[in-house]
């Protein structure tokens, strides 16, 4: 049990005992004490007074006794108006650090055979483009809010829905088609993802020259969308796709296999998988059925034109097309049937969907639906909705000219931690293969941190130069202070010290207390980012912990500690310290240089 669990049953206890108060423990309010007071955890004791019927002060007071009289880890107390400070044993603070540093799981909750299953969606990229910017932020937080999760004790099943059919790709396989002079990835050299997307540019640019040349005739905007060759061309091939035309198929599965190929190397690179890959083109066919059924039954209704709309206007509202007129299908159909299979596949407790917030209204609408639709567990759906990442202008050119190309901005991430390295002397003692991994590791660390440090809820701005900083609030800080963790305890190997886990010193001084105080709140942490689906609260967490070691690391000499059993001591918070910014920063999907 945590110390803060332990004075919030302890003043529930107490309440009980001095007042006859029977108060919640979820009443109790506990935090750490302020540095400019003595103690160590304080209690708030406003709330008590009107089941004291006396003044705050006393109130304390009263509580303080009880506290150090039956709780055997509270040494002593202090009262600074409504508020009382508790001194915790120096014992119980070794006992932190040495569970901290034996314990492999620290922090974490085992996964049990009873332990609730939740499906995280995340990436979900069209097959018409390479990944961009946005696809990074979507994918580092995906995968580690999966990780937050599993260290909370929670069965994930991480999982991918591909947007492999529809208008977006029958664009790209008309243009190739009319100008790819049967270019393929090996013969341009191009990731396949990239060749594809050219052709996505390319129809636009003609899509567009159409329309123009459309309106000098007279003809208004928007009919002129609806007119232009290349937009007919490419309604065409979707229609003869989902009348499974032998040639169309083909095209299609050539072009989304190149793109497949390409998004996993950027996922390589990414470090993010999945366990399981839905596709659009499996899917939205069970989404037709479900959507005709939901048709016969009443629960829709078909327009003159053939196309199939929810009226949503009795939940507050709009309607909602779910077939167009010649019968194909939109986004929401293919969700509808996604949803279904998944739920068929797996015994999912929870389902959670990582997309960005301009999606909002598409997941509240969904939920409806899958209601109308008889399926229970439709309204639990939970939308993840984070907010929009950008750079600042100016900083990078995509190939698309519109959007942050995420190889693109990988590559140039690396190059960034080379210069930066080079200019800061980091990385003088590496060379060839070490050096150029240790780069890569910089780099991705820094891309990492940086993005999931901002509360997901946000929108956020990327520097990519800011990032890379090895001062402050950074990914290469974290890691540098993680290189010189590992570094010491190498020259302890060295010098053959063997670590004790049994820490016995007479005193421990402040910045040591507060530097074992803070590793004692990573499980709190752990719990509080899977309950919020936040990893900036394992970010944040990682960056004060390695703040507090450094204020230690720069107030105490480790190594050339001539009392043995201080040395050990600090070995042991160090090396304890070590282990978990790497279990922290791995639940980030961060990788730790072992030498910077």
């Amino acid at each position: 049990m945590s110390i803060e669990s332990l004075i919030q049953k302890g003043t529930v206890e107490a309440m009980k005992s001095l007042y006859g108060a029977d108060l919640p423990e979820n009443q109790v309010q506990v935090q750490n004490t302020r540095k400019e007071f003595e103690g160590d955890i304080t209690v708030v004791v406003f709330p008590f007074l009107r089941y004291s019927k006396k003044g705050p002060e006393q109130t304390a007071e009263d509580l303080g006794k009880y506290l150090v009289e039956n709780i055997e880890t509270v040494e002593n107390y202090n009262v600074i108006k409504g508020f009382l400070n508790l001194e915790i044993s120096q014992s119980y603070w070794l006992d932190v650090l040495k569970n901290s540093f034996t314990s492999s799981e620290y922090g974490l909750k085992p996964v049990t055979d009873d332990s609730e299953l939740v499906m995280v969606e995340y990436s979900s990229p069209n097959t018409n483009k390479p990944l961009h910017l946005g696809h990074i932020r979507n994918n580092l937080l995906g995968f580690s809010i999966s990780e937050i999760l599993k260290a909370n004790g929670k069965k994930v099943v991480m999982t991918n829905i591909v947007n492999d059919r529809g208008i977006h790709i029958c664009k790209s396989m008309y243009a190739w088609k009319q100008w790819g002079n049967g270019e393929t990835p090996e013969s341009t050299g191009m990731k396949g993802d990239h060749l594809v997307g050219k052709y996505y540019v390319e129809f636009d640019k003609h899509y567009k020259a159409e329309i123009a040349e459309l309106v000098e005739k007279g003809v208004s905007k928007e009919e002129a969308e609806n007119q232009a060759p290349s937009i007919i061309a490419a309604r065409e091939l979707l229609r003869k796709w989902e009348a499974k035309d032998e040639e169309t198929v083909e095209l299609w599965k050539m072009m989304n296999n190149w793109v497949y190929a390409g998004f996993d190397v950027t996922y390589k690179t990414l470090g993010v998988g999945f366990d399981k890959i839905y596709y659009e083109s499996d899917t939205y066919l069970i989404g037709k059925e479900e959507v005709l059924r939901g048709l016969e039954e009443g629960t829709f209704e078909r327009r003159e034109d053939n196309s199939v709309w929810a009226d949503l206007t009795g939940d507050g509202l709009d309607q909602k097309i779910l077939l167009r007129s010649d019968g194909t299908s939109v986004y929401m159909t293919q969700d509808i049937g996604t949803a279904k299979m998944r739920f068929n596949d797996y015994s999912i407790d929870k389902m959670v969907y990582v997309v960005g917030n301009e999606q909002n209204y598409h997941f509240q609408v969904l939920a409806i639906l899958l209601d109308k639709l008889g399926f229970s567990w439709g309204k639990d759906l939970y939308h993840f909705s984070y907010g929009m990442v950008e750079l600042p202008s100016g900083k990078m050119k995509s190939r698309e000219g519109t959007v942050v190309d995420a190889d693109d901005l990988v590559d140039n991430m690396v190059e960034v931690a080379r210069e930066m390295s080079a200019e800061l002397g980091k990385l003088d003692s590496l060379t060839g293969d070490d050096a150029e991994n240790t780069f890569k590791m910089i780099a991705l660390g820094a891309l990492k941190y940086f993005i999931l440090k901002v509360d997901p809820r946000k929108n956020m701005m990327f520097n990519p130069e800011e990032s890379i900083d090895f001062n402050g609030n950074t990914g290469p800080f974290i890691q540098y202070t993680y290189a010189r963790i590992k570094s010491v305890l190498r020259k302890a190997a060295d010098q053959n010290i063997t670590i004790d886990e049994n820490v016995a010193v007479e005193s421990l001084s402040s910045k040591e207390k507060d530097l074992v105080k803070r590793i004692s709140l990573f499980p709190a942490a752990v719990e509080e980012a899977g309950d919020n689906y936040s990893p900036a609260i394992i970010a944040n967490y990682c960056y004060e912990l390695v703040k507090e070691f450094n204020q230690f690391y720069h107030d105490h000499t480790i190594l050339g500690e001539a009392n043995e059993s201080v040395k050990n001591f600090r070995l042991v918070l160090a090396s304890a310290v070590g282990k978990l910014v790497q279990t922290g920063m791995g639940l980030l999907g961060v990788e730790m240089p072992e030498r910077m």
